[in-house]
């Protein structure tokens, strides 16, 4: 077998690396991406290796690309990406990088320090401008002789004691108070400011109840929103102005403003420093304004500038710390010259490995050449499966239930076939499956476009990985459509059907229901040529239970088929692994137990098929077709079946009932052996060897081994029993046979799910058809065009949205669970752990991220 069919061969390697090179060739290893390094320190601490320091400056250099990357993405501009990977520059060449990105960095604060200084600036020149427009409206209205009463006045602005003084006054002039009041502590002042627009309720409350209701407080709305300057979201203010008296009323005002973060800004009494503030405020705004435009400026050519080489140096820098990561991995000979490494290689590529290490070498100047030694292991090697962009989502499928043991048959192959065809039998429409297959199509032919915006939904990615899964479950589709004719519940009548009305017009007319018999010139005699004759499509009465028939039969022939096939693909591990054991006590009994039980139920099906008829003579007339679940069961009972009719034969062919008795023996036969053959064996084997007596006449030493320990190189797909107690030995002997005998039955019940699913997406097809989409075809007249516009798009929907996506997803699971239990539980272990390489395309891949090694 090839690598196609089973994981790559893999050897454990020593690497001796002259410290010079070293850089240079685990560079040239991780442009190659076929080394998995092993830990040679695992018990020294990550911050006590030799390299801890050159990662750190890595992590450093990646911090700093971020901050950039951040700040570029915040004023929208594009990254340029070429698609092409830099090559990982010289360890000189990170003072280099880290200058650079000193520099730019160091700039870019200085900048954003110096913008945001300027907006602070901004923002309070253009609050104050707002309080000097607000408050000139006050104190206009104040002056303009608008009178407030006595009560109101006295409430808000003055004490009781200076009520009493002031009852002679008259109506009271804010921020003026006549000079009869001799005491200067209640001299009126007020305080102008801005505050947050969703404080002010509780800053009115706070004022009212500190000062015990002995203020007077007007405010207003800023229209226009303010831009924060230290996270630029737009906040909306609004200007306040605070009337009171006396020294320990400011204080208080004033500590209550600043608990509510309100700013005070100073504003004059006098209408013209009022306007000259004003005037003042106005122009330093505009010198702002031009200022802070050539700020950004700045910052948007450094950004830009930026932006064209970002991508390349996060490349860089990734590659960096990976190969310092990686390097500390290793382990430096006594003299401190000589680095040592230890790594999984595939066998086949130990060449281009050299090459690469001899590339690394010339390229570091160095004059030692490394030294690669293939090393004797009993350890399990990792899984390499060699994947392409087609194979990747099929293999993925695979891993995702276990990655296989070390060179055990890969089922990833057999599945591009198998998975999209067994979905296909539960998602058969002809319709469904073009629009599946589209999309498929689509996502491929746009693959290199979609695969370079590298979004983060999730969703979209899975979609997108599956593309060619996705278009050949929709190709089968459309090809089990056709089997079904089916094709949105319609059928097409492409070679036109083979029975034929042999009623009368009046009698077809006068008639809800009509009956066209198999046995009469009806039916021509000659199936349809290609699937299933259109008529079904319109029988009313017997199309569900004719389809059920079908689809039930074929659902267990394609399951029955499957399951041998996994059995059969058990016999490839058996001896490629050389055990003799598993192969003679579980292979043969597996299979002779699934034929002679399962495989027999399917032959009685298609015997059935060919030798009853309506238009055979009596007694192979439909009527006498015995039914195969009743013969089935009968047979497991050692029962004689019952005739389906009068004078009808009770069996389908010649000593069916002695074949029957046979085949249910052997089945039971078979039970035995699997459950005592092999502990029996290996129990006979540890004895005979304890007493050193050989074992078997004419069986060699490696054989004797291969019975007792299950055979295979490095153990990859064999089962130690060396250690296990026999105790331990029967009991899961014993498990395996009774999941195995009754998983056989189960299992070929699961299949049945191939017809429920099927059957269920057809009825949905055609219950939207028949009561969606015929309510627009039935309307009449240009009111019927744009009803039927409606009652398309609706029927649409239903139909991408319920029987695309929805009953897709239904099937893709059921097949999903028939490849993972009903078919790999025959042979497939799974007990293997992944081939990890170092691989600069893996690690730019998952963002930098870099995999632990073993």
């Amino acid at each position: 077998m090839g690598s196609l069919f089973r994981s790559e061969e893999m050897a454990l390697c020593q690497l001796f690396l002259q410290s010079e090179a070293a850089y240079a060739c685990v560079s040239e290893l991780g442009e190659l991406g076929l080394v998995q390094f092993r830990d040679l320190n695992p018990d020294v601490n990550a911050f006590q290796r030799k390299f801890v320091n050159e990662v750190r400056r890595c992590d450093e250099m990646e911090r700093k690309l971020r901050y950039l990357e951040k700040e570029i993405k915040k004023d929208g501009i594009p990254m340029l990406d070429t698609g092409e990977s830099p090559e990982a520059p010289q360890p000189r060449e990170m003072i280099d990088l880290e200058a650079t990105f000193e520099k730019l960095e160091n700039e870019l604060r200085e900048v954003n320090q110096n913008a945001e200084a300027l907006k602070r600036n901004f923002l309070e020149l253009t609050e104050l401008k707002h309080i000097l427009r607000k408050t000139q409206v006050f104190f206009d209205e104040q002056e303009g002789g608008l009178n407030h009463t006595t009560e109101s006045m006295t409430r808000a602005l003055i004490t009781d004691e200076v009520r009493t003084a002031g009852a002679s006054m008259g109506p009271v002039q804010l921020g003026f108070m006549e000079k009869s009041i001799e005491r200067e502590d209640y001299l009126p002042c007020f305080v102008a400011g801005v505050i947050s627009r969703e404080k002010l309720p509780a800053f009115e409350r706070m004022l009212w109840r500190a000062c015990r209701g002995n203020v007077f407080l007007r405010q207003a709305m800023i229209e226009s929103p303010l831009e924060d300057p230290t996270n630029g979201d737009q906040v909306y203010k609004s200007v306040f102005i605070i009337f009171f008296q006396g020294d320990q009323l400011k204080t208080r005002v004033k500590k209550i403003c600043e608990g509510f973060r309100a700013t005070l800004y100073p504003c004059p009494e006098a209408p013209a420093d009022r306007r000259e503030m004003a005037m003042g405020v106005m122009t330093r705004i505009e010198d702002l304004n031009t200022v802070l435009g050539q700020t950004q400026d700045h910052r948007h050519r450094v950004l830009v500038a930026a932006a064209k080489n970002l991508k390349n140096w996060f490349v860089k820098v990734r590659k960096i710390k990976a190969i310092y990561h990686t390097l500390n991995l290793f382990n430096l000979d006594v003299t401190q010259k000589c680095l040592i490494a230890e790594c999984w290689v595939p066998l086949l590529d130990i060449e281009t490995i050299q090459l690469a290490l001899r590339r690394g070498t010339e390229r570091s100047g160095s004059s030692v050449p490394p030294i690669l030694n293939r090393m004797q292991t009993f350890e399990n090697p990792p899984t390499y499966n060699r994947t392409n962009k087609f194979t990747k989502a099929f293999q993925a499928l695979i891993d995702a239930y276990g990655v296989a043991s070390y060179r055990e048959m890969n089922p990833a192959p057999y599945t591009i076939i198998t998975f999209p065809f067994l979905f296909a039998v539960m998602f058969g429409d002809l319709g469904h499956g073009a629009i599946m297959a589209l999309f498929g199509l689509w996502m491929i032919r746009k693959e290199k476009g979609l695969a370079a915006q590298k979004t983060d939904n999730e969703i979209w990615n899975i979609f997108f990985g599956g593309r060619y899964i996705i278009f050949l479950m929709g190709v089968f589709s459309m090809y089990t459509g056709l089997i079904y004719n089916d094709i949105f519940s319609k059928s097409l009548n492409i070679f036109g059907s083979h029975w034929h009305l042999s009623y009368n017009k009046s009698t077809v007319w006068n008639n809800n229901y009509l009956q066209l018999s198999p046995a009469t010139s009806d039916y021509e005699g000659t199936p349809y040529p290609f699937g299933m004759d259109p008529i079904w499509q319109i029988a009313s009465s017997n199309k569900i239970v004719f389809q059920n028939a079908y689809k039930m039969k074929i659902s267990i022939i394609f399951g029955v088929l499957h399951m041998i096939f996994g059995v059969i693909m058990s016999w490839h591990n058996h001896t490629y692994f050389r055990n003799r054991l598993s192969l003679l006590y579980e292979f043969i009994p597996q299979l002779l137990f699934l034929v002679v039980l399962f495989f027999y139920l399917v032959l009685l099906m298609f015997i059935k098929w060919n030798r009853y008829a309506a238009t055979n003579e009596f007694p192979m007339t439909e009527a006498c077709a015995p039914s195969i679940l009743i013969t089935f069961i009968d047979m497991v009972l050692f029962k004689n079946s019952k005739a389906p009719g009068k004078d009808c034969n009770i069996y389908m062919f010649a000593g069916q009932s002695f074949f029957q008795t046979i085949f249910v023996l052997i089945a039971l036969a078979c039970i035995p052996v699997m459950l005592l053959g092999k502990p029996i064996k290996i129990m006979q084997a540890r004895k005979l060897a304890n007493e050193e007596v050989q074992p078997i006449t004419g069986a060699s030493d490696a054989e004797v081994g291969g019975m007792s320990n299950g055979g295979g190189s490095h153990g990859g797909g064999g089962e130690h029993h060396d250690e296990e107690e026999m105790s331990e030995i029967f009991i899961h002997q014993g498990i395996h046979t009774i999941e195995y005998v009754l998983g056989s039955v189960s299992h070929t019940a699961s299949y049945l799910r191939l017809w429920a699913l099927s059957l269920a997406h057809a009825q949905l097809a055609e219950v939207l058809w028949s009561m969606v989409l015929s309510l627009g075809l039935n309307k009449e007249g240009w009111l019927g065009g744009i009803f039927l516009t409606v009652v398309f798009a609706f029927w649409a929907v239903l139909t991408v949205g319920i029987l695309v996506l929805m009953e897709g997803l239904s099937a893709f699971l059921h097949t999903l669970r028939l490849h993972w239990v009903e078919f790999q539980s025959k042979f497939y272990m799974g007990h293997g752990y992944a081939f990890q390489p170092f691989s600069f395309d893996t690690i730019i891949e998952n963002g930098g991220a870099v995999t632990e090694t073993e």
